[in-house]
């Protein structure tokens, strides 16, 4: 991703995002983004990456031996180290919605910050809240003190994050809206899209916002915002 369809998008919130990908396609019925109420660590900043994925699961120890276990938990951060930037963990709690243990607090988002990703979006459980580092938003779906007997349980497999299928590499942005998979083939396109969304929207807001906002200016606004849309 080149740094100005970066700083672009980073500008941007989801919604906005989310509007703009069906102005590329040209028809409403873009349905690739999470279901439901999420939590985010830091409203107002919006976190855009390539998912590194991995499912994890808490509520029940691990069967298998322990060394496995290490294993896999070392070779997760080596994949989060590895991933190409910019870089989302994405990561599936198994055992959602039941879901109880923090795999997001002080010390994960730091060393995930430290290994030089832009934050986290996962169906599981957020932590620390007073303590986590600045610049590392943590988008999820509950909030919780425990860590429960969480272990890593796959990496680098397709994730369900809220209803949102995610694949490794995957482009995510995401806020405190949820998150959407952007469509590879609308990436390039998109910088334009937002600007004519943000223009037509001007014609409205712009509007309404005016002294002696009535229908009849209401009317008038509403035909031109029709007309840019089309």
């Amino acid at each position: 991703m080149n740094t100005a369809l970066l700083d672009i998008l980073s500008r941007v919130d989801t919604p906005t995002v989310c509007n703009a990908i069906e102005v590329v396609q040209g028809k409403r019925g873009f349905d690739n983004f999470t279901r439901g109420t999420m939590i985010c660590t830091q409203p107002g900043r919006a976190v855009v990456g390539y998912a590194a994925t991995a499912q994890i699961a808490a509520l029940a120890p691990p069967t298998e031996a322990p060394e496995v276990i290490r294993a896999r938990r070392m070779a997760y951060y080596k994949a989060m180290h590895d991933a190409p930037k910019p870089a989302i963990a994405v990561i599936e709690d198994l055992d959602y919605p039941n879901c109880i243990g923090a795999y997001w607090g002080e010390i994960n988002t730091t060393i995930h910050k430290g290994f030089g990703l832009s934050g986290a979006l996962t169906n599981g459980v957020v932590r620390d809240l007073g303590d986590l580092p600045a610049g590392f938003p943590v988008i999820a779906g509950s909030i919780g003190p425990s860590h429960g007997f969480v272990h890593v349980r796959s990496i680098a497999q397709p994730v369900r994050i809220m209803g949102l299928l995610v694949h490794q590499g995957d482009l995510i942005h995401a806020d405190q809206h949820g998150a959407v998979v952007i469509p590879r083939d609308a990436v390039n396109n998109l910088p334009i899209a937002i600007g004519k969304l943000q223009m037509t929207e001007r014609l409205v807001l712009d509007a309404a916002q005016r002294p002696n906002f009535d229908f009849l200016a209401f009317e008038v606004a509403w035909a031109a915002f029709e007309k840019a849309r089309t």
